[in-house]
């Protein structure tokens, strides 16, 4: 029955030993049969074992029973959360056994709950509070400040964190992890604050990502502490045995300048350390009204980049190739364009870095991909035997699947991969991986041509260079634009042709704004030449007109 407790079980049991002791005394006292006169002289022992007999299991049962009952209790305290009060002592006295075992058990609890509690709010690698911890006291912190009242938020990510990682190890990168987190709490702990103010918080957001509050300081105060920072993470770390310089870059925003909340100090702190890595890393940046509106104009042609993604805007203009000498054209460079609704054509340059930033140029590539294969198979059919050059960009070369979705949009529009060429830039082409060359090679093996562009710019292994499927190397126009002027330049020219065609490849020269460089360049041996000199990109339409007239190519021949 529920509320029945094991102590009024006890009562009624002893109650119940009584009787039958009473019962049984009486029976053996009254040896003369049953008569009044025999009960009578038999009453007064059989209550006197009754009452032993009661009493001696009321002290046994029933004192046990009240210690297990308040044990009981005491337990479902604890399943309530309760591991603090004490243990009735009713307990120790009368089952000392279970008064161990629960001391025990609740010293194990708080242990547990310990554990769990650092592991949920603090960073195992440096002690700090984690990124969870941090923004609940934070936004605690904030919350409480008047209005108006001064603060400070500093983003840090350090500079060359990555690098110690890849040389020496993940378990060392850890370990300098928590000494620059043992640096950050000596500059935190340098800093003179008012004595009613709260303590500055410190804590690591993820991997080499750190962050530090500070109230009730300003603007002065946040450049002192930034330099402090920036002065403490130069100074070289012993990692080792070895000395390990990494440094750090430092956004810094300001309560209330740059918002109230944490979510807006962040954001701001996190622009402005963006701002600093650009600017040469090492430094610290506040946010300012320059990088706010940076910022809105990022978020807006973001908005308007997946607009265009979902109204078609793109499109592509077609620049041809032509071989010198003969002014044949051997190739188009197909280029991508924005059809801006208010701006008009908009030019790669203008949007491509941020479609890259977002993400975003994934879904434009595969636009392109598309776009570029059903051109070849249109071209085709038309018996246009013209090539269409690609250029790809560095975020679809770190992936091979995008060769893969190009070779499959090609067999699906049944696309000749010998009308196809793609532009791998010459820094990007020295660092891609096996997977994406054996993914190129296979474009290769369909017939695909291969080039290397903006050559000239980068830092090329020739060895790497011969063991890359490559057909055409084209000139990057700073090799080219001062040709027609300076010998220098014409004799730098000549020897990077020359090298082109000691690798077994075509030299093309880009970028030809003048008759005199396209003369040049054909003096020197380049085999390919491409600029405003031969023509301007152009829609498809006008590309092909322009591709039927003959009196175009005179000065190139």
């Amino acid at each position: 029955m529920e509320g029945v407790t094991l102590k009024s079980r006890a009562i009624v049991f002893a109650m119940c030993s009584g009787a039958v002791a009473f019962i049984l005394a009486l029976a053996a006292t009254s040896s003369g049969g049953v008569e009044i006169s025999n009960i009578s002289r038999a009453l007064i022992p059989a209550i006197v074992c009754a009452v032993m007999c009661w009493a001696s299991t009321e002290r046994s049962i029933a004192g046990t029973a009240s210690a297990i009952d308040a044990a009981i209790a005491r337990l479902a305290q604890a399943a309530q959360g309760d591991l603090s009060d004490q243990i009735p002592p009713e307990i120790a006295t009368n089952v000392p056994q279970l008064a161990t075992a629960m001391h025990g058990l609740f010293a194990q609890l708080n242990a547990n709950l310990d554990s769990v509690q650092r592991l949920a709010m603090f960073d195992p690698v440096t002690g700090l509070a984690n990124r969870t911890n941090f923004r609940r006291t934070c936004e605690r912190l904030l919350s409480t400040m008047p209005t108006g009242a001064g603060g400070a938020l500093f983003f840090i990510d350090l500079d060359r964190f990555k690098a110690v990682n890849d040389t020496m190890g993940h378990a060392c990168g850890d370990m300098l992890l928590g000494m620059v987190a043992n640096r950050l709490r000596a500059v935190a702990d340098s800093v003179a604050l008012p004595e009613a103010g709260p303590a500055p918080l410190i804590g690591r957001l993820a991997g080499d990502e750190f962050t530090m509050f500070f109230a009730q300081v300003d603007s002065a105060d946040a450049a002192r502490i930034g330099r402090a920072v920036l002065f403490a993470l130069a100074e070289p770390f012993d990692l080792a045995g070895t000395d390990i310089a990494i440094g750090a870059s430092i956004g810094i925003a300001l309560r209330p300048d740059h918002g109230e909340t944490l979510t807006d100090l962040m954001r701001a702190a996190d622009a402005a350390m963006y701002h600093a890595k650009s600017s040469g890393r090492g430094r610290a940046e506040h946010f300012s009204a320059e990088l706010a509106a940076q910022i809105s104009e990022r978020a807006g042609l973001e908005s308007a980049l997946r607009d265009a993604i979902d109204r078609d805007e793109f499109a592509l203009v077609f620049q041809p190739q032509l071989r010198v000498g003969s002014g044949q054209i051997v190739a188009a460079e197909a280029l991508l364009r924005w059809r801006h609704p208010q701006e008009g054509l908009r030019l790669p340059g203008t949007f491509l870095p941020r479609a890259e930033e977002t993400g975003l140029i994934v879904e434009i590539g595969d636009w392109v991909v598309h776009s570029v294969a059903e051109t070849i198979a249109r071209w085709s059919r038309m018996g246009i035997e013209h090539r269409l050059a690609v250029n790809v960009s560095p975020r679809q070369l770190d992936h091979a699947s995008f060769f893969r979705r190009l070779r499959a949009a090609m067999h699906r529009v049944d696309a000749p991969a010998r009308l196809l060429e793609l532009e791998i830039t010459e820094t990007l082409a020295m660092h891609c991986s096996d997977e994406v060359l054996e993914a190129i090679a296979l474009l290769r093996a369909d017939g695909a041509t291969i080039a290397i562009d903006d050559f000239g710019t980068g830092y090329s292994s020739l060895p790497r260079l011969r063991a890359l499927p490559l057909d055409r190397i084209k000139l990057d126009r700073s090799l080219i634009e001062h040709i027609a002027a300076d010998a220098d330049a014409r004799i730098i020219a000549q020897a990077v042709i020359g090298l082109i065609h000691g690798l077994g490849c075509q030299a093309v020269g880009e970028g030809v704004e003048t008759q005199a460089q396209a003369d040049i360049l054909r003096i020197i041996g380049c085999d390919v030449i491409q600029g405003y000199a031969i023509a301007q990109p152009m829609n498809e339409a006008a590309f092909l007109a322009w591709s039927k007239g003959e009196v175009r190519w005179a000065a190139v021949g």
